[in-house]
């Protein structure tokens, strides 16, 4: 008999984190490693070591490159990781340009809150630096999917196509002959730019994201809604202002907006793409052209249609521009990047428009601004919102409910465990008995920090 220890580290009875580290006799693993976004109580989380030895850890395996699956990686490296950090390669490209990202925003903030005096730290120190991500980045190490690749005598894994963004994946991990899925995030079954997500054929434990677990995602006139708002904006000599996730909804968005140009939708409103990780994405889906359903011509001449920025000095020409304009920007929940400097200057003009694509999780500047919120708080100020806030929920990258049971049903066997995480409470309670209903199996909502021995 063998037991294998779960720490649940995050993405337990939250949506971000994610983090589950697993012991076994032969290995340490850690499935993702991720930030905690949001409220406070979560972000303040990510300064605290983990509860557990990273120098034990021998493998990190990411199931996808997303800030809340990768974002801790340099801060693990600080604890003492040395392993190799595993991923698909598109995946791998995603987080190198994520960490490298983040941390020059994360240097950029403790200087400018320095400068201005805005934090209650002296002196504000970055979450980590650039130096230290490329660190982490020397221990990638890609792997093709739908392969087993054995990790020790009674260890192997598989990475399975799962839609959601380029390079995501599911993981079938086998441990002494029983087999632990975890789902990382599941993608749309139907998507502008990606296939949908293949689905699992057997698993004694599974781990499902629930970031939906409680919605089915509205039939929206995507189109329509965007034709009207852009009409709007030109009426007015507006701005509409897109904050959205560099990763997948930039490029979904760029796609849909030049296949609407293109059938006479909309006309040729000028629109900016301001944010330097997306730009370095765009490369992405160059240079793994079998990752996705965008043809390469197509590609190019998308393209070409928008103004890319480079520069922060050409975001504010952008922003003294008087056209009506469209601007997407980041990051997607409104917590960072290029969309704050924009919403400085506009979110108290009336014939600016906001619109928030993808997921808002609690705490983020997105959520407030979804619920009504009558002032943002932007670089330690407050501004009065006097711009208009619209929501597409149906252009989220994540699968709801039903798409969610869908993903399960090919599921030969009961499952010993579900285990529900990457959710919000009210969400996992939903799912929870969601799939009872549906599938009768045995479901699990594990609390952070949480620990599960398993015996095999």
């Amino acid at each position: 008999m063998n037991t294998i220890k779960i720490h649940f580290l995050g993405a337990s009875g939250t949506v971000t984190g994610s983090k589950f580290y697993l012991e076994t006799p032969e290995l340490n693993l850690l499935i993702d490693c991720g930030m905690f976004q949001g409220l406070k109580e979560l972000r303040q989380l990510n300064w605290s070591s983990l509860p557990i030895d990273a120098s034990k850890i021998d493998m990190v395996l990411l199931t996808h490159g997303h800030l809340d699956h990768t974002g801790y990686l340099p801060r693990l490296l600080k604890e003492g990781f040395k392993g190799k950090i595993v991923g698909t390669a598109p995946t791998l490209a995603i987080t190198k340009i994520i960490l490298l990202d983040s941390a020059t925003i994360h240097e950029e903030e403790a200087e400018q809150a320095n400068k201005e005096g805005y934090s209650k730290h002296n002196p504000a120190l970055p979450f980590y630096t650039v130096k230290e991500a490329e660190r982490t980045i020397d221990l990638f190490q890609s792997k093709e999917k739908d392969q087993w690749i054995s990790l020790s005598e009674h260890i192997r894994f598989k990475y399975r196509y799962n839609g959601h963004i380029i390079g995501a994946t599911f993981i079938e991990l086998e441990i002494f002959g029983k087999l632990f899925v975890f789902s990382g995030d599941i993608g749309r079954l139907y998507d502008d730019l990606l296939d949908a997500p293949e689905r699992p054929k057997w698993a004694d434990y599974l781990f499902v994201e629930s970031t939906y677990g409680n919605k089915l995602h509205p039939k929206e006139d995507v189109v329509g809604i965007l034709s009207s708002l852009i009409k709007t904006t030109i009426q007015e000599r507006g701005n509409l202002i897109i904050p959205s996730f560099a990763v997948e909804r930039l490029q979904s968005l760029m796609f849909l907006l030049w296949q609407m140009y293109k059938k006479n939708k909309i006309p040729n409103i000028p629109i900016f793409i301001d944010s330097p990780m997306g730009n370095n994405v765009l490369s992405v889906f160059e240079q793994f052209p079998h990752w996705h359903k965008m043809p390469m011509n197509e590609y190019h001449a998308m393209c070409n249609h928008f103004s890319i920025i480079t520069s922060y000095a050409d975001t504010w020409k952008t922003i003294d521009d008087p056209r009506p304009k469209i601007v997407i920007a980041g990051s997607g929940m409104v917590t960072g990047g290029r969309v704050l400097t924009y919403l400085k200057q506009l979110i108290d003009v009336a014939s600016t428009s906001v619109l928030l694509v993808g997921f808002q999780a609690e705490g983020t500047r997105g959520r407030q601004l979804l619920e009504g919120a009558h002032e943002l708080k932007l670089f330690g100020k407050y501004y009065p919102v006097k711009a208009k806030i619209h929501h597409l929920e149906s252009l989220s990258a994540h699968a709801d409910q039903s798409e969610l049971l869908d993903w399960m049903k090919e599921v030969d066997n009961i499952p010993e465990i579900v285990f529900l995480i990457h959710g919000e409470p009210t969400s996992l309670d939903a799912f929870r008995v969601k799939i009872k209903d549906v599938y009768g199996w045995k479901v699990h909502i594990p609390k952070l920090k949480e620990v599960q021995e398993i015996i095999v």
